[in-house]
């Protein structure tokens, strides 16, 4: 197998599993709409999820980065996945809870539409095109790799890991290996960096849920807990 073919079977198997990532929250999904509550469960993670599948989209269309149809095609099944979330998230949320996400919603549309004005009226050639989006890819990266420490920093201070899903951080790990494998396959720091700390990100999690999985009680809906509804 030559070179370009390993690194198309490896963007198909990222593929897979980030559409795996991508599904991994539908028990938590299942639960809100079953409760008719978001109870302590947090939107952060999936519209942060959202920006950066947008984001990702418009870095592997041919006018900024040629050939990455692997990176449309996972980041657009994501969009569409995260955009079904949030409405769920919206439909169960207090009327706090949905004014913030409108909000970032709003904040996202109106800076996702800046960045492709700017990047296609401002930047002209390929290499700078996927510089300017490369870069702004890997901060939203991280930030949708880093908003699950607001749920970390619950589960430490409550030693209760059940509102931090693990099949959510197992597929995180899994996701950010093959990424970076198929990223360094053809060199590409725009998809390595935020992966490998997507890496790291996971492995604490998975350390969190190994560390109070004995500690939590999965039946008590305590006022601690509780408590977290009415902040989203």
């Amino acid at each position: 197998m030559d070179h370009e073919h390993l690194r198309t079977l490896v963007g198909v198997l990222g593929n897979i599993i980030s559409g795996i990532l991508f599904l991994s929250p539908i028990p938590t999904f299942m639960r809100i709409v079953k409760a008719k509550s978001v109870q302590a469960f947090k939107p952060d993670p999936y519209v942060a999820t959202l920006l950066n599948c947008s984001m990702w989209m418009f870095y592997g269309l041919p006018v900024v980065h040629p050939d990455s149809l692997l990176i449309i095609t996972i980041n657009g099944a994501g969009f569409a996945i995260e955009a079904v979330f949030i409405t769920i998230f919206f439909m169960y949320s207090t009327w706090g809870g949905r004014k913030k996400i409108l909000i970032a919603l709003v904040f996202e549309v109106v800076f996702v539409t800046g960045v492709v004005v700017v990047t296609l009226m401002c930047f002209h050639t390929y290499a700078s095109r996927s510089m300017i989006v490369g870069l702004i890819c890997i901060v939203f990266n991280i930030l949708m790799y880093a908003s699950p420490l607001t749920v970390m920093k619950m589960v430490i201070k409550t030693k209760s890991v059940k509102y931090m899903p693990f099949t959510l951080a197992l597929a995180s790990f899994a996701n950010s290996v093959v990424w970076c494998v198929y990223a360094l396959l053809q060199f590409d720091p725009y998809i390595l960096v935020p992966n490998a700390l997507g890496s790291i990100s996971a492995i604490i999690q998975l350390v969190l849920y190994a560390t109070y999985y004995s500690t939590t009680n999965w039946d008590d809906d305590d006022e601690i807990q509780m408590s977290g509804s009415s902040k989203v």
